[in-house]
């Protein structure tokens, strides 16, 4: 029955659909709940992910299939939300933590984008270091899983280091896009946020 499950189109994208409207509420959730919140870290989440599946896709990097395209979307997923979570959360303990600072330039007169560069960047770099890691240290810390699942699965050692190296770098480019994006989205911050 899963084999049916997964080499069906239908399925795979209503699996997806589900592992992404999970996955943003999540990422909202950590951040405070609110309605306006959750569209921006769907809509952030959703820019990275599409993007960077299109180019895997588009490329031939992997063969567009629906087994295919329920492994690497459930992994971009997963590590997207972590990825927003962590900036998220970050932006707003680095804007609490230095408010004066943040304070000080708006009565400068920047903009609020502007007067919370600094912890911006802080975030999206801190939200980026563990796929960073994971990313320099593969095969040498551990056996990543997509690697070890598509041996399990049957592909030659050549075949799932390459599947490997293609999710790793999907993993960093949607994490990218939807920290930056976010981070961007948030940034408009005119008065001290709450403690998370």
């Amino acid at each position: 029955m899963l084999g049916g499950v997964i080499t069906s189109p239908a399925w795979v994208g209503a699996a997806l659909l589900v592992m992404f409207s999970v996955a943003s509420v999540t990422a909202t959730r950590r951040l405070t709940w609110s309605w306006r919140r959750f569209a921006l870290v769907a809509t952030t989440m959703a820019g990275g992910i599409l993007v960077t599946v299109a180019v895997v896709f588009a490329t031939g990097a992997v063969e567009f299939t629906p087994r295919y395209a329920l492994a690497v979307g459930g992994i971009v997923i997963g590590n997207s939300m972590t990825i927003a979570t962590l900036a998220g959360r970050r932006f707003f303990e680095a804007v609490l933590e230095q408010w004066d600072q943040v304070e000080g330039w708006l009565a400068l007169g920047a903009t609020p984008r502007q007067a919370t560069l600094l912890q911006a960047r802080q975030a999206v770099h801190s939200a980026l270091i563990p796929s960073t890691d994971q990313t320099k240290t593969t095969g040498l810390v551990a056996l990543p899983g997509a690697f070890v699942g598509a041996i399990f699965g049957g592909a030659s050692p050549l075949e799932a280091g390459r599947f490997q190296v293609v999710v790793l770098a999907s993993i960093m480019a949607a994490g990218s896009i939807t920290a930056v994006a976010l981070i961007r989205s948030l940034g408009n911050v005119k008065v001290r946020p709450a403690a998370l």
